[in-house]
């Protein structure tokens, strides 16, 4: 073999080991790489994994002390509106620059106080329930009431006036007697109530004689405030949708409490809620619950 050829083999092979070098090179570097990279990305992952979870801790941790701030307000809600013998109720002198309306709903629950309250959370207005005990299916809308913010009072159980008015301890055991089913629902006695007729009703004399003279003054005596109203829808009296809707609305006073009614039969005072809001919305009065505060409306005693 001559010695050219040899040279070129020996150039060839060391060519064959520079490339192999630096394939291996190659291959080292590309895996040292992948190495970092794979690293940057596990180590990126794990940090967005960590701020996700940091994240999520403080979003739980956010919903954990709104939901106990909302718990604190509802438990001082409670206590407020229970029944605290000694402790005053209500105001007879409200002030004169706030324009309020206390919508007010007896003798229910029932299938109407759901629409009810539907139609007051369009408005985003709240209201007053005076409840009894009669239909105990539909005992479920006074929690349903309570927790959309709206006040629950206490009416009668039986709504008999010959059992709840036949003497002064008739009448506090029916009471008792709807304040447990109320309590059943919210958890606490309510301090308001409202008088099977109005504490100026007349057909109390026909049982008991003077037993609205005294009750006025032993309800509150043992921690009740009793509310009647100053405008009377009528539907009562069976009015239909406009004679309610007339006889609702008024500009001639800043603090209306309205009387209505939201038993199954009372569909017209349904119909004419939307019309009761929105007609006192547009003059700028607010649509309040009532509460420890609140104004007083109290008729002439008449027995």
């Amino acid at each position: 073999m001559t010695e050219g050829r040899r040279r070129n083999r020996r150039q060839e092979s060391n060519v064959n080991k520079f490339i192999l070098c630096g394939l291996v090179i190659f291959a080292i570097c590309g895996t040292i790489f992948c190495m970092v990279a794979n690293s940057r990305e596990s180590s990126l992952e794990n940090k967005m994994a960590l701020l996700g979870q940091e994240g999520a801790a403080m979003a739980k941790g956010t919903d954990a002390a709104l939901a106990q701030a909302a718990e604190e307000i509802r438990a001082a809600r409670d206590k407020s509106f229970s029944v605290q013998p000694g402790v005053p109720v209500g105001t007879e002198d409200p002030s004169d620059d706030k324009k309020v309306v206390y919508l007010t709903f007896d003798d229910g629950p029932s299938e109407n106080t759901k629409k009810i309250i539907d139609i007051l959370a369009q408005y985003d207005a709240k209201a007053t329930f005076f409840v009894t005990g009669s239909n105990e299916e539909c005992r479920h809308y006074i929690k349903e009431a309570y927790d959309a913010g709206h006040t629950i009072g206490l009416h009668t159980y039986s709504h008999d006036y010959a059992a709840v008015y036949a003497s002064d301890e008739a009448y506090f055991a029916d009471l008792a007697q709807v304040g447990e089913v109320v309590k059943e629902q919210i958890g606490y006695v309510p301090c308001f109530i409202r008088f099977p007729g109005g504490s100026s009703n007349m057909v109390s004399a026909k049982y008991n004689n003077g037993i609205m003279s005294r009750l006025v003054d032993s309800v509150q005596e043992q921690g009740y405030q009793y509310y009647d109203w100053n405008l009377d829808s009528g539907d009562a009296a069976g009015c239909g949708r406009e004679e309610i809707e007339a006889n609702s609305t008024t500009d001639k006073m800043n603090h209306i409490m309205v009387l209505c009614h939201d038993t199954q039969a009372k569909e017209a005072t349904v119909e004419a809620l939307p019309y009761i809001l929105k007609y006192y919305t547009d003059l700028g009065y607010k649509f309040e619950a009532i509460d420890r505060n609140s104004m007083i409306c109290h008729h002439g005693v008449q027995n």
